[in-house]
């Protein structure tokens, strides 16, 4: 029996010809995610914004590939990810999101062996790691039975193709000339169609999101996170994207603006409910002066929720005896909680922010999303 492989055509040169109510949702899009991050110098919780939108678009691209973890294990998995490797995976997905900012903010053009850099970051560390930065030598498939692409929902291209497509899908993302929403949409739905790799393409692809965003200008601080809407209904996820394969790219593009659309808005909500957060800390740690390590590290443990007496040192610009105070008085109002009973080496954690980024990433995920409707008024 043949089995038909999908090649997509060369996108390099892609006019992206959308107009009408489409192009105004696209240009919406770039306008929130500009916003959204001219707006984050006054937004008093930007560094632990920026720091956590980072974390939970790592968990949530994880989670459509399977991966599901709460926040709290995966900080502590963060420090030390042992033998669970599931940890080391959503870890790895952060260091491959980490780095594909990286690469987006630099001055030279996105190149191919940035593309393989990204998957190699992702699966280093993980019992994949045998895979890693390598393109696929022989066919893939998506679906069906994983002996035969007889029944798979999606056969991509043979893969004596996938490195001329992928030099192709490299030239586009190098692109000036198109709104960075369309170009994130048609780099991310290529890239998926392309399939270049063994494992880990979905979480490779929607770092290629966030690379474009950044090469683009529209979002140089903060990433929206595009993965945890896509996330909260996976299976309209996937069908939107096989409108891109079929005879409506439009419609994917669409669907991928009003996600992003909707990723400002919940962004702009985490914010707020960080900020409320240290509100109350500073209330219940006895409202310590300005300047004080107590008040610094108030500031600075949204960002960075599990700390030592060493790294608190560090984020308050103190030193041990007084970071040691500060823990003191923050543990002393329930807002530190110490991990393991020795002293030596102790680590304390703020498991209300992880209660917060827990009920956030549930308050999106399991309500009904429509990311056409997630227009700003």
């Amino acid at each position: 029996m043949a089995i038909r492989a999908y090649v997509p055509d060369p996108i390099a040169e892609w006019e992206g010809a959308i107009t009408g109510a489409a192009a105004g949702v696209i240009g919406e899009a770039d306008q929130a995610v500009s916003a959204l991050n001219r707006d984050a110098p006054a937004l008093a919780g930007l560094d632990a914004l920026s720091r956590q939108l980072l974390r939970q678009e790592s968990v949530a691209s994880s989670r459509i590939e399977g991966l599901a973890m709460g926040q709290r294990r995966l900080a502590r998995a963060a420090h030390d990810a042992g033998g669970d490797d599931t940890a080391r995976q959503i870890v790895g997905n952060i260091r491959a999101m980490e780095r594909a900012i990286e690469l987006g903010s630099g001055p030279g053009p996105f190149r191919h062996e940035d593309l393989i850099e990204i998957h190699r970051t992702l699966l280093e560390a993980t019992r994949d790691r045998h895979l890693a930065g390598i393109v696929r030598s022989e066919q893939n498939w998506i679906g069906g039975s994983g002996l035969s692409p007889a029944d798979a929902e999606f056969i991509p291209p043979p893969p004596e193709l996938v490195d001329k497509l992928l030099h192709d899908l490299v030239a586009f993302v190098n692109r000036r000339d198109l709104p960075a929403s369309l170009q994130a949409a048609a780099a991310h739905a290529q890239f998926e169609t392309v399939h270049p790799f063994a494992d880990g393409n979905g979480r490779v692809g929607r770092c290629l999101i966030h690379v474009v965003l950044r090469r683009a200008g529209v979002a140089p601080t903060v990433v929206p996170p595009v993965s945890l809407i896509l996330a909260a209904d996976a299976d309209a996820y996937v069908r939107a994207l096989g409108a891109w394969r079929g005879e409506e790219p439009v419609e994917w593009c669409l669907y991928f603006a009003g996600a992003t659309l909707t990723s400002v808005r919940e962004a702009r909500r985490l914010a707020k409910m960080i900020d409320r957060l240290r509100a109350d800390w500073v209330l219940r740690a006895g409202n310590p002066r300005r300047g004080s390590s107590a008040r610094r590290l108030i500031a600075e443990l949204p960002a960075e929720p599990i700390v030592s007496i060493g790294r608190a040192a560090q984020l308050t610009e103190t030193s041990r005896p007084a970071a040691d105070r500060a823990i003191a008085t923050l543990e002393g109002a329930g807002i530190l909680r110490a991990l393991g009973a020795q002293r030596r080496n102790r680590r304390w954690d703020a498991r209300e922010v992880f209660d917060l980024l827990d009920r956030f990433e549930r308050e999106v995920v399991t309500q009904p999303v429509d990311p056409t409707a997630g227009r700003q008024g």
